[in-house]
């Protein structure tokens, strides 16, 4: 048996890789994404899609329920009008995500649902009931319809099922059936389809394009492209590579355990927004599923690779597979190249803005490693401004120590004239107010840390003396 972590990857298959896991992790977060692969037969497109039930998450529903009702949103017939107590009083139970399959004879009546005969023809109680199809059955997980393109042109019925099941999300399914009332119910389903564009009756798009927009990604299947690779994939078919860790699958599990806790968290910001919006109206898209399939596939994506924050590349990854089935290719890759445009001049304006970043940071580290010898610098400065004014003050106001005040015209020595109200031997008189020069600087004074020490001018004095930057 083929188990998902067994299959080879390459650069033919990645893509169907991808965007299957990015499916099973938006289902788990409680939105559907719809897919299409196309390839040539035997590229491995319905071998990997139907390994990869092994990778998928268990749900919770209501025991036992057939439609597999969420304990916390019954919808189904039996269920929708219980309380809370009533639905814990039945009970809960985890199961596999629903896989279920649709083939191209499949029959309306399978799909959809019809007469529960079993109920009908019950001994003891018979009554007449509906049994679920396939779809109603596979809520809350996946259905996979394999060479879709022979669907949609043998049974059209079946097409416009899966055109009201795929039309929203949630969509909607109604159920029919003479002797009994109409049933209309919500499903959450994620249609998976496979087909071969060389065979008739052709590309799906070709045959339904109301279907062909109804999924979200268009996916490329390619072929293996070197022997090292077919001789892995013959390795493995003839049980000669060895079996898988144990461990495989239960690593996916918690991948998506991580993946899912991102996903809530990942915003598109305004401008990526309007850049999405653009392509709308730019490259006049037909229809805004284009846009709203890029928008949240990107979200997804980035999820899927353990992001957080949206980028033009980001778009790019995803462009390709929400495109091709919605526009002709001449206009698929203007369109990609007009995304590159934008992705390169966001990582030049990136770079540029890291760039100056760098340089900031440097600076400040030199600042830092500088910073002693300028604060030892400053203090020196500031000494040398004391001495200075020390030395100015001191020639326009000469020591008086152990002299005495003389009058104008006084003579010096031991002989001269005492000033007025003179006092006792040893003692200077007091200066009079009214003969007493102001000497008063030229402009307004200012605080000492208010003066750059770069920028003071220090006049030179009468010996030569210099301030104190020199």
């Amino acid at each position: 048996m083929n188990s998902y972590g067994s299959l080879i990857r390459h650069s033919g298959n990645r893509e169907l890789f991808l965007f299957l896991e990015m499916a099973i992790l938006s289902q788990r977060g409680g939105c559907p994404l719809h897919f299409h692969v196309e390839g040539l037969r035997g590229t491995g497109k319905t071998t990997i899609i139907r390994a990869a039930r092994d990778i998928l998450p268990p749900i919770e529903r209501i025991r036992g329920c057939l439609y597999n009702c969420d304990p916390r949103e019954p919808h189904c017939p039996q269920h929708c009008h219980l309380s809370a107590e009533e639905i814990d009083a039945l009970g809960r139970e985890l199961v596999p995500m629903p896989f279920l399959e649709i083939s191209a004879s499949a029959k309306v009546g399978t799909v959809v649902g019809t007469i529960d005969l079993m109920r009908m023809t019950d001994p003891n109680h018979p009554e007449a009931a509906l049994l679920p199809g396939t779809i109603p059955q596979a809520h809350r997980g996946i259905v996979f319809v394999d060479e879709i393109n022979r669907l949609a042109d043998t049974s059209p019925e079946l097409a416009d099922v899966l055109l009201s099941v795929m039309g929203t999300k949630p969509g909607r399914l109604q159920i029919e059936e003479s002797g009994l009332p109409q049933l209309e119910i919500p499903v959450q389903v994620s249609v998976w389809a496979a087909s071969n564009p060389d065979e008739d009756p052709g590309s799906l798009e070709d045959i339904r394009r109301q279907l062909s927009d109804r999924f979200d990604f268009l996916l490329e299947m390619g072929r293996p492209d070197s022997p090292e690779i077919v001789a892995a994939v013959l390795a493995r078919n003839s049980g000669a590579g060895g079996k898988n860790p144990p461990a495989e699958e239960g690593s996916m599990g918690q991948r998506f355990a991580k993946w899912a806790t991102l996903l809530p968290q990942i915003e598109m910001d305004a401008e990526i927004r309007a850049i999405v919006a653009s392509l709308y109206t730019k490259f006049n898209l037909e229809s805004l599923r284009a846009v709203e399939a890029l928008q949240y596939g990107t979200k997804v994506y980035l999820a899927r690779q353990g992001g957080q924050r949206i980028r033009v590349q980001d778009l790019l990854a995803v462009a390709p597979a929400v495109l091709r089935h919605r526009v002709e290719p001449d206009r698929l890759v203007e369109i990609l190249q007009y995304l590159r445009g934008l992705s390169q001049r966001a990582e030049k304006q990136t770079a540029a803005a890291a760039a100056v970043a760098a340089e900031g940071v440097e600076g400040a580290r030199e600042g830092a490693a500088a910073a002693p010898g300028e604060v030892q610098g400053k203090v020196g400065f500031w000494q040398r401004l004391r001495e200075y004014m020390s030395r100015q003050l001191e020639g326009i106001f000469p020591s008086r120590r152990g002299q005495r005040r003389r009058r104008p015209g006084g003579g010096g020595g031991a002989g001269g004239k005492k000033e007025d109200g003179g006092g006792g031997p040893g003692q200077s008189q007091p200066a009079n107010p009214a003969q007493t020069s102001v000497l008063a600087p030229p402009h307004q004074a200012r605080p000492l840390f208010e003066i750059a020490a770069q920028g003071s001018v220090f006049p030179k004095t009468e010996e030569g003396e210099r301030g104190p930057n020199e």
